[in-house]
């Protein structure tokens, strides 16, 4: 058999599963689920949206002027960070630094951005201040938060509501949201008309269904309430699946209202979900089949006598979902990510885009090295030192300065055409944002961190895995270094050589220009 590649395996597709840290299908004995966004997706227009109307609402019986106000999704994206001391939403890169920010509703400048976090690193220990939007879920508060933030500064909240900063401001949004979310009505109105909220994939439980079969436990995991859950899943499940299967059947162990991350941190009782009409009774152990309400990650390993790593979850939220089943119980996980999909097919169309920005960037870099070949002449010969540097020359102390001049020039141009490459790179996937996975033109956003230190593997849905054998062993792929460029470029060139390329080029091409 000619085997040329895997039918399954190809990272080259926007449903593709991609992999941080090696894993291998084989060994999982367990594999848990949360249920929003992950085991169903939303429409994130129709759901969020009436989560924002719903808040505003409250913010209007509270006193809060919402008047001409409308939920806009593109304001946000997931991995943003909200600055409650500032009023402000920031793009953080993996190091913490801050690389877009916007105030209120209004993006700011380069430079307003440069004096207000220039020192000053994103530090989402720090909750007081930094509060990391982690999933979509976290839409509908941001979009409210700023479009508030606008009335605030505006001067447009009336004082009777005491004296408001931007903290208090966040504190207020959220508990509006809070009430939307407890009274109940949203999580009503979306269970009388599920089809309006969630999107359809008919693959979905056929991926578990394989999973289970080939041996593995599956769980369901999610803070959602039974009557919730219940009625949800059998929209979302029963009629994609064969033989009048109900969803139960293909969960091993449904655990309902679990409030993680604490169900990953401590122990809670656990009661089993006895009637159709959600009575429980306390229990101390998880039996097949059952279904539970509360407990805790290590009553579940102990009723299946699986432990760690032998147990995949899989979620939306990397800090509920992700970090914390890793970091406190090691087990292996998978991040739930739909915006890939569209950050895949915007980065594709963006490839022309971005091979014509970087060619600029290239060309402005060889200038500048000659800028400063040139300099360091100069320099040397103020100071009565031989004048030879890499790019050697017999020019006289005017022609250095006249030829230094012109690169000037020749940089400012470039400039002139890179800055509002840069400020539109990504614009394909949000206008304001950029890419989800990337802060400028070359290092990872923070949310990228987050994704590649927690989760094993990643991908748009869960359906994906369909696609892929329940024995598949992902592979990480290798992890390029800095000097990994420099050291291939080396063999095929020396440092003599690719100056003396610059001097050819430069001085015959840009100097005489």
């Amino acid at each position: 058999m000619n085997i040329k590649k895997s039918p399954s395996s190809s990272r080259h597709s926007p449903r593709g599963i991609f992999c941080s840290r090696t894993l291998n299908l084989r060994s999982i004995s367990a594999i848990g689920y949360d249920m929003d966004y992950t085991l169903m997706h939303y429409n994130v227009m129709a759901w969020e949206g009436r989560a924002y109307d719903y808040c505003m609402e409250n913010l209007k019986n509270m006193g809060y002027p919402v008047d001409g106000l409308a939920f806009d999704p593109d304001l946000v994206i997931r991995g943003l960070v909200i600055d409650k001391e500032s009023g402000n939403l920031v793009k953080a890169d993996r190091f913490g630094y801050v690389k877009r920010a916007m105030h209120g509703t209004k993006m700011l400048s380069t430079r307003a951005v440069s004096e207000m976090y220039g020192r000053e690193l994103v530090d989402l220990r720090k909750e007081s201040r930094w509060e990391f939007l982690n999933t979509l879920f976290s839409v509908s508060e941001a979009v409210a938060y700023m479009q508030m933030v606008d009335r605030l500064d505006d001067g447009a909240i009336s004082a009777e509501l005491g004296p408001l900063d931007y903290k208090g401001l966040y504190k207020a949004v959220g508990r509006a949201l809070f009430r939307a979310h407890v009274e109940g009505q949203l999580k009503s109105e979306i269970m009388s008309k599920p089809e309006l909220f969630v999107e359809p994939d008919p693959e979905l439980p056929l991926a578990l269904l394989d999973q289970k079969e080939a041996g593995k436990k599956i769980l369901l995991i999610t803070n959602s309430d039974y009557h919730y859950t219940d009625k949800m899943m059998q929209h979302s499940f029963n009629r994609f699946l064969p033989n009048d299967m109900g969803w139960r059947d293909l969960f091993d162990i449904v655990i309902v209202s679990a409030r993680k991350p604490e169900f990953f941190q401590m122990s809670h009782p656990m009661y089993e979900v006895v009637t159709g009409e959600g009575l429980m009774r306390p229990c101390f152990k998880a039996c097949t089949g059952g279904l539970y309400s509360g407990g805790s990650a290590q009553m579940v390993e102990n009723s299946l006598d699986i432990h760690g790593d032998e147990i995949l979850y899989v979620g939306d939220h990397i800090y509920t979902d992700v970090s914390q089943s890793k970091l406190h119980l090691r087990w292996r996980t998978a991040l739930i990510c739909r915006e890939l999909e569209e950050e895949y097919s915007a980065l594709i169309r963006s490839r022309g885009h971005r091979a014509s920005l970087i060619e600029l960037i290239n060309q402005k870099e060889v200038v500048g090295d000659l800028f400063n070949q040139l300099r360091l002449a100069l320099q040397r010969r103020t100071r009565e030192r031989p004048a030879q540097t890499l790019a050697a020359t017999t020019m006289g102390d005017q022609e250095l300065t006249e030829s230094m001049q012109k690169l000037l020039i020749v940089m400012q141009r470039l400039d002139e055409k890179i800055a509002p490459m840069l400020e539109a790179d990504g614009e394909l996937f949000n206008k304001r944002w950029g890419f989800l996975s990337r802060a400028g033109l070359w290092d990872k956003s923070h949310l990228m961190r987050q994704i590649e230190k927690y989760a094993d593997i990643y991908t748009s849905r869960v359906s994906n895995f369909l696609h892929y054998t329940p024995f598949m062993y992902f592979r990480s792929q290798e992890q390029t270094l800095a000097h990994d460029a420099y050291s291939q470029h080396d063999s095929q060139l020396d440092d003599g050589d690719a100056y003396s390329q610059h001097d050819s080029q430069l001085n015959g091409n840009i100097i005489d220009n």
